[in-house]
């Protein structure tokens, strides 16, 4: 049983990966989340639970279940403008492969990191701490140009890309 349990875990982090970093490329890069991702991960969610679940009713109905507890809250910060709708989508595409539980928990860091993130920017845009703080960004991230495209959602004054708490949320929620 523990190795089937441990197989069918590897399966689920390893799609539930897939899913974020392909989401957190776009999101970056175009400040959009495709439908194409949120809706199938959705859907292969349920499919891989429902199948590997044994029992396939109690499979899907855990798969929904965590759809449902990872769509439903972020509905609401939707509604009040907090977040983008395919923020909203991702989670519900990611709590169908991960379960209620475990998409709680990374929602619950991500809220956190979003937190920490906003305070941060707070204090970049600030003159002296701006300048300073982006010289050790572009020191720790050689590569990384804070002029390129990938930072356009810095330029324009947007909010910043959820996903940007979003990936480091999963993983603390999967190390801990």
């Amino acid at each position: 049983m523990k190795g089937r349990r441990g197989w069918k875990m590897t399966v689920m982090l390893t799609a539930s990966a897939i899913q974020l970093l392909i989401a957190a490329i776009t999101d970056l890069y175009k400040q959009t989340i495709p439908n194409w991702l949120t809706g199938g991960a959705f859907v292969t969610g349920l499919l891989y639970q429902g199948i590997a679940g044994g029992q396939e009713i109690n499979g899907w109905l855990w798969s929904l279940g965590g759809a449902s507890a990872g769509f439903l809250p972020l509905l609401l910060l939707y509604a009040f403008g907090g977040i983008g709708a395919g923020d909203v989508k991702l989670f519900g595409g990611l709590g169908a492969w991960i379960g209620a539980y475990s998409v709680m928990h990374v929602l619950m860091y991500a809220i956190l990191y979003a937190g920490a993130i906003g305070v941060l920017l707070l204090i970049v845009n600030r003159t002296f701490a701006g300048k300073a703080l982006k010289a050790v960004g572009i020191a720790l991230l050689p590569g990384v140009s804070m002029k390129g495209r990938w930072f356009g959602w810095a330029k324009s004054g947007k909010s910043f890309p959820f996903m940007l708490a979003v990936i480091p949320a999963a993983i603390t929620a999967w190390l801990i």
